[in-house]
């Protein structure tokens, strides 16, 4: 099996009472995991948390084992003289504590709170920032180079599905699960991500990705993209005909100028190895003040976009959620009309269409049957549907919110799960956020991407970003089996 480059969590299960862990930082270490981890309990899976504090890689096997109740020392049963500066700790030890200034509301306990302000606070936090800030640089470089392959042209063909809830015609409440109107032909894109600099002011700048932002562009495609110019363009749909199907190609699904803080979580932008996510909203302006943060709902209008990148080809899925009112059956459809006060503090948002974008590197993924590599057109438009479903169901909630999702399978062998109605309300469902997943097995490998956010006023910040990897032909022998559980963060 491979894993990506940025976390791998090995995860051993059993019925022992204890937990005892060692912890590997660095990129490899010629450890073997010990006999007691039975192959078929242990789940591959990679996870980039909000508030991972460095891009370097660090592994960890945890195991469960029986330690007798009189036993007062903590004792290493797996102690190798050949690395004598492994560190053993024991998370079952009352007295261990752990500060990482990463997860809200995380604190020392009373008993080891400094008992006066020295300034140790300020520089320990000054640390940690820095580790964010250098964070957002690897995610937003990382960001650049894989997924935009460096401002190189993604040409792929775009499938269209409209929600029964903001068609004409229709009498859907929202409250059942849609029905989706598949457009007649897919659209023919042009997608290209490059980055421009911004002026140098007076000292410079501090990080220098602070002078660099990522600007996303969209376009139909034209004659000039094709080899054989107008013949290639009489099979291309325009759309519907009405205002928000022409503008399709070219709504933005990420700020209009994405810098690295973007990539911190709170903005829902974030990679992980193959996968990644990108978000934009439009705030609503309710009719009660209420204080928020920069990136806090409720929400007008809010579009995610969750893909996973493989070689040459990309497969990505467009989700364009809108408030009932700010949808297109009204007058105005400009994100404009998110400033006007809305009845009602916190309105549930629904889904309004989805874009399933199937691209390739430099050229188009089939044409005519002119593709020079085949390969990549049975990959991203052969059966659908993920072998065996959603290789690791997420958890979804109660049964009232997982009655809330939809599974749809792709052509290109995928299938994906998401919210058809999201609740901003955050008393609704516990509190409890919300999770979109892809599955797509490009190749050898079988990835399944989960962007799992939070609930309430927060929807638009990420919980998780969790990358799963596993062999093809391997899959259903290491196929989860807890019944949809979070990964270890």
């Amino acid at each position: 099996m491979r894993y990506p480059h940025t976390l791998l969590s090995l995860t051993a299960q059993t019925l022992f009472s204890n937990t005892i862990a060692f912890t590997f930082h660095g990129h490899s270490i010629p450890y073997n995991a010990p006999s007691l981890i039975q192959p078929s309990l242990v789940k591959p899976s990679s996870s980039y948390s909000v508030g991972v504090s460095s891009p370097s890689s660090s592994s960890s096997v945890l195991v469960r084992r029986a330690v007798p109740d009189d036993d007062d020392e903590d004792v290493n049963p797996y102690n190798d003289p050949n690395y004598p500066d492994l560190e053993f700790v024991n998370y079952d030890d009352p007295n261990y504590v752990v500060d990482q200034g990463i997860t809200e509301g995380e604190f020392l306990p009373a008993s080891v709170q400094p008992k006066e302000d020295d300034g140790t606070e300020e520089e320990i936090e000054a640390m940690r920032e820095d580790r964010r800030r250098r964070n957002d640089e690897f995610q937003f470089e990382t960001y650049h180079a894989d997924v935009l392959k460096s401002g190189e042209a993604y040409k792929g063909e775009w499938t269209v599905y409209r929600t029964s809830t903001f068609l004409d015609g229709d009498n859907d409440d929202g409250n059942a699960p849609p029905q989706l109107r598949r457009e007649r032909v897919n659209r023919k894109v042009v997608s290209v991500g490059k980055k421009i600099f911004l002026p140098e002011t007076e000292g410079e700048f501090e990080f220098r990705v602070d002078g660099e932002r990522i600007v996303n562009e969209e376009r139909s495609a034209t004659a000039d993209d094709f080899e054989d110019g107008e013949e290639e363009l009489d099979d291309i749909d325009a759309g519907s005909g009405d205002s928000y199907s022409l503008a399709t190609v070219g709504r933005r699904f990420w700020p209009e100028k994405m810098s690295a803080r973007d990539f911190r979580g709170d903005a829902g932008i974030m990679c992980v190895g193959n996968g990644y996510t990108i978000c934009d909203t439009v705030p609503l302006s309710v009719g009660e003040a209420v204080a928020r943060e920069e990136h806090d709902g409720p929400f007008a209008k809010m579009r995610t976009e969750l893909g996973i990148q493989y070689k040459r080809m990309r497969f990505r899925i467009k989700l364009d959620y809108c408030v009932k009112g700010f949808g297109p059956n009204d007058s105005d459809t400009s994100d404009k009309d998110a400033t006007t006060a809305f009845e009602g503090k916190y309105p549930a948002l629904h889904l309004c269409s989805m874009v399933v974008c199937r691209e390739t590197w430099e050229r188009w993924p089939r044409y005519q049957e002119k593709n020079v590599d085949e390969s990549d057109s049975d990959l991203l438009f052969g059966p659908p549907g993920a072998k065996g479903g959603l290789y690791d169901p997420p958890p979804v909630g109660s049964d009232e919110q997982g009655g809330q999702y939809m599974l749809l399978d792709l052509e290109g062998g995928a299938t994906a799960l998401f919210p058809y109605k999201i609740d901003q309300d955050p008393n609704t469902h516990s509190g409890n956020g919300w999770v979109t997943s892809l599955d797509w097995t490009p190749g050898r490998i079988r990835f399944q991407v989960d962007r799992k956010v939070m609930g309430g006023v927060k929807l638009r910040g990420l919980r998780t970003l969790e990358l799963s990897e596993v062999e093809a032909e391997s899959a259903e022998q290491w196929r989860p089996r807890d019944g949809g559980a979070d990964m270890r963060r």
